[in-house]
């Protein structure tokens, strides 16, 4: 009974307004879907079907790597970031403040980069191998044996060590939530470290270790700069053969479809993964977790085993690309980096400020009509995030190119005019596979926004003649500003570092940072491609700096993004 007035007020606010905001929900969800069934729709019923010819020769080899690709990082993530997360929440030593933080670092580096730094450095003409001939007087290659940089290993690595943190947080968040009681009793009954590991921790910390395991191999799934430069024949370069060297598009969805498929099953792991990581405590004020103080050689050893994914993931690819950035200052000065600066700046936050205002729209209006449709919308629009930037690109452009070529039409024959390619022709369609692409991320940061604000403050608005509109702007949007604040810079961040869909989408001779470090990378240019490189590992480190202040306390935006229930929120 008491909750009846509440419920009124409620009803109250709803009224009016339900089929609009039903309708916004249904058309944001049918922009974010558009470009999936797009892809579905051509691999069905492509002009050319190349299916049997992809299924006899390349098909096979591009599944098989990305499986592989994709196992391999999922595995060696969790291994880095699990065993990371257990040092520094279990343990202290000499360090284990500093390396809580920097273990993070590593996401404001796009793998890309990874990939030309780990290259660089260990090539022919790298460091590591001409101080080997130096110091035993090897003349040649033929002198001694070194490991193929540019292979599927080395791929395997460098995509590791940029994905690990997905890992760490979420299993360091698992660990925090622990009461320190289990590890008392362990320890009591004469269990050891490794034996504590095995039998209390790893049990409580398998949920996190699944979910962020599979985020790590869905941006592995992804990923095309990285496996370009290493010649790794993936599901995703074979979208560009098929569809820039073959000109088949209907072949390229296909491909595109088999893609969709694996991401998919790694959702769907995920989920399970965020399902089971339910814990519950034995009572009201549970003790914390109790570090185990370190010394000696074991201080040391946890110290080598935490700072060695910083290493590999942060350290090794920012030196190098800042001796390139150093060594080569006439590469600040180089033709197009400017303008490759300010399409990015321009893309990203015209597609920063589009997506956060539909998710506010959409996730307020779920709220707002109490109607089934929309709410079930709702998860359909975090298929975007899941599907790999190559994918969405396919289904954007035939579609788009379509209508830019009726829109042409129609004007001309209406004015005599040709206006040529107006949507493809631009960065239009790059912006809205960025919104498509990274809708989840601001859908995430809204509904947590919402949540946090009291029911009672947009029942006074509406008490004093607010509407839902009014309430939003004048209750929510106030309250919420740093929440909003966080997506657009998560947003804006995700959308610099993109290069798939960039690279398929943009216009003829436009860049931005990310591309003209792909190609310059590509033609083993590193000094003219370590400004622009610098200035997109730039922009990650806001982001990661404003994870930081969130979460460790932090909350870890792609984490959260992929569905609200993460282990990484209580982080």
């Amino acid at each position: 009974m008491k909750d009846r007035p509440h419920m009124r007020n409620v009803q109250e606010l709803r009224q009016g307004g339900g089929a609009v905001w039903t309708l916004g929900a249904a058309l944001i969800a049918l922009l974010v879907m558009a470009p999936v069934l797009s892809v579905a729709w051509m691999a069905l019923f492509p002009t050319e079907n190349i299916w049997p010819h992809l299924m006899a020769t390349t098909l096979p080899r591009y599944f098989g790597n990305t499986v592989l690709l994709a196992v391999g990082t999922g595995l060696l993530a969790a291994a880095m970031g699990t065993g990371a997360a257990w040092l520094v929440s279990m343990y202290d030593f000499a360090g284990r403040r500093w390396l809580e933080w920097l273990l993070l670092l590593p996401m404001a580096v796009p793998a890309y980069v990874g990939a030309y730094a780990l290259a660089d450095f260990l090539d022919y003409s790298g460091v590591v191998q001409t101080a080997l001939r130096g110091v035993f007087g090897w003349e040649t290659a033929r002198d001694y044996w070194f490991p193929p940089i540019r292979s599927r290993g080395a791929a395997i690595i460098v995509l590791a060590a940029a994905y690990y943190p997905y890992v760490y947080l979420l299993v360091r968040a698992a660990l925090h939530e622990q009461s320190g009681s289990a590890y008392e009793v362990a320890r009591a009954l004469g269990a050891g470290p490794w034996a504590m590991f095995r039998r209390v921790g790893l049990p409580l910390a398998r949920p996190a270790i699944v979910a962020g395991s599979a985020i790590a191999m869905m941006e592995t799934v992804a990923d095309y700069g990285v496996v370009a430069y290493f010649n790794v024949q993936t599901l995703n370069t074979g979208i560009f053969t098929t569809w820039l060297e073959r000109r088949n598009a209907g072949g390229a969805a296909q491909i595109a479809c088999v893609i969709l498929s694996l991401v998919v099953i790694l959702s769907m792991l995920e989920r399970f993964g965020r399902r089971r990581a339910r814990y519950h405590q034995s009572a009201r004020h549970s003790r914390p977790v109790m570090r185990q103080r370190l010394s000696g050689a074991p201080a040391a050893m946890a110290a080598a085993f935490c700072t060695f994914p910083f290493l590999l993931g942060f350290v090794l690819p920012v030196g190098v690309i800042l001796h390139y950035a150093l060594s080569y200052p006439q590469g600040w000065l180089g033709p197009g980096l400017m303008r490759a600066a300010i399409n990015t700046v321009t893309t990203g936050s015209a597609a920063a400020v589009i997506t956060v205002a539909l998710a506010l729209f959409m996730v307020y209006g779920v709220r707002m009509s109490g109607r089934r449709l929309p709410r079930l919308l709702l998860p359909v629009t975090m298929i975007g995030y899941a599907a790999p930037g190559a994918v969405l690109a396919v289904g954007i452009l035939f579609p788009l190119a379509a209508l830019d070529h009726r829109i042409a039409d129609a004007v001309l024959a209406v004015t005599g005019t040709d206006p040529g390619l107006i949507l493809t022709g631009s960065a239009f369609a790059i912006v809205l596979a960025y919104v498509v692409r990274f809708f989840a991320i601001a859908q995430g940061g809204a509904d947590a926004g919402f949540q946090r604000v009291s029911p009672s403050l947009p029942m006074a608005a509406r008490s004093l003649g607010r509407n839902a509109g009014g309430t939003l702007r004048a209750v929510y949007l106030p309250l919420m500003s740093s929440t909003v604040g966080s997506a657009l810079l998560l947003v804006f961040v995700d959308a610099s570092k993109e290069l798939p869909a960039t690279m398929l989408l943009r216009p003829f001779n436009y860049e931005t940072l990310a591309t003209r470090v792909h190609e310059r990378a590509s033609l083993e240019d590193l000094g003219n491609a370590a400004p622009a490189a610098l200035l997109v590992v730039a922009v990650g480190l806001i982001a990661v700096a404003l994870l930081a202040r969130a979460n460790l306390g932090l909350r870890s935006g792609r984490a959260e993004a992929i569905g609200q229930d993460n282990p990484a929120r209580a982080a």
